[in-house]
């Protein structure tokens, strides 16, 4: 005669034992199926609680202990100028506010996607504008209008800094008007951070996003600082002139990319209001006199902090197609550019 088993009382066993390790924060993986009981989730979807812990298979849990509150992002942008510093045409030849609304429109979906997994996070888009035409201000505030989100928009004014910033390069050459209004774009900027509250973004006009970069760039956040107990700086490019020369560098896992640190980056990156305050005498003089690189004041920066970047990247900068500190590889920049029409 054929044995009737009890799978009632085994079910009944199962479903205590998966509330008993809810309740002690366990988290349980069936590996027949791939799924979670505890999170009721299949081990491909997003683990990870954010501010609480970060998961990731096979290696386990890390628990937040640096909880992301809030995220700025300022936008600096100037439709008028095709390119900062080179007569060389972009990728795809097209006019520079067609670049600076694919950005935009980028950001916000990756903020879009971000706000529906980090419920508990206040996100704020700010823009700094520099010179760019009435016509195109009302496209860049059309389009943002079409993700329902706040924000504010500062029309740069150069005369509050001019003054403040060496018109005389670090060659003992002149600054550039172009490098100038950049320069005093970056200062507005700074200052504006002072009333964040804890992360900011500072990213140029032409930087087109992944979907979930903003998402990835959170939970990797909380994840590095709290296994590093320190603040990081994170820069979402994967730029090519990181691999024109051999470093040691060191290797760590976000969410679903991995991260390794860097010792360069340029003028897009992601800094806490910690860091910015620590660093701020750094960061300024990076707007009060050109240095060459210009970039140097970040990556003295990068000596006593932390830099990381994805690989592969995301985010693209979407300049000159031969331009070392542009498109980056191993990625489908036509994919990324009709995503963000």
């Amino acid at each position: 005669m054929k044995k009737i088993e009890n799978t009632s009382k085994t079910h009944f066993i199962k479903k205590i034992f998966v509330k008993l390790c809810r309740i002690m924060g366990y988290e349980i993986i069936d590996q027949s199926n791939f799924y979670s009981p505890t999170a009721d989730k299949l081990v491909n979807d997003i683990l990870s609680i954010q501010g609480k812990k970060s998961i990731n298979l096979p290696l386990g849990e890390v628990k937040i202990t640096r909880r992301v509150k809030s995220l700025d992002i300022i936008i600096r942008t100037c439709a008028s100028v095709q390119m900062l510093t080179q007569n060389k045409d972009r990728i795809f030849k097209k006019d520079k506010i067609e670049y600076t609304l694919r950005s935009i429109n980028s950001i916000l979906k990756s903020v879009q996607f971000a706000k529906n997994i980090h419920q508990n996070i206040s996100f704020n888009i700010i823009l700094v504008d520099h010179n760019s035409s009435n016509e195109n201000i009302i496209k860049i505030e059309d389009m943002i209008k079409k993700f329902n989100f706040e924000y504010k928009l500062h029309n740069l004014k150069i005369s509050e800094f001019i003054e403040k910033i060496n018109q005389t390069n670090k060659k003992n050459e002149k600054t550039s008007d172009n490098q100038l209004s950049n320069m005093c774009n970056i200062y507005k900027s700074l200052e504006l951070s002072k009333t964040s509250q804890d992360l900011i973004y500072f990213v140029e006009d032409d930087y087109i996003h992944e979907k979930e970069s903003i998402s990835e760039i959170i939970f990797t956040y909380e994840r590095i600082a709290s296994l590093t107990k320190n603040e990081i700086v994170i820069c979402p490019t994967d730029y090519p002139f990181l691999y024109m020369k051999a470093e040691d560098t060191k290797l760590f896992l976000g969410e679903n990319y991995h991260w390794r640190k860097i010792n360069e980056s340029l003028c897009t990156f992601l800094m806490s209001k910690q860091t910015v305050k620590k660093h701020w005498n750094k960061l300024i003089s990076m707007c009060q006199q050109e240095h060459y690189p210009f970039e140097t004041p970040l990556h003295e920066i990068y000596k006593e902090e932390i830099c990381i970047s994805p690989v592969p990247s995301l985010a693209i900068h979407f300049t000159n197609i031969n331009s070392a500190f542009g498109l980056s590889p191993n990625k489908d920049w036509k994919k990324l550019w009709d995503e963000n029409k």
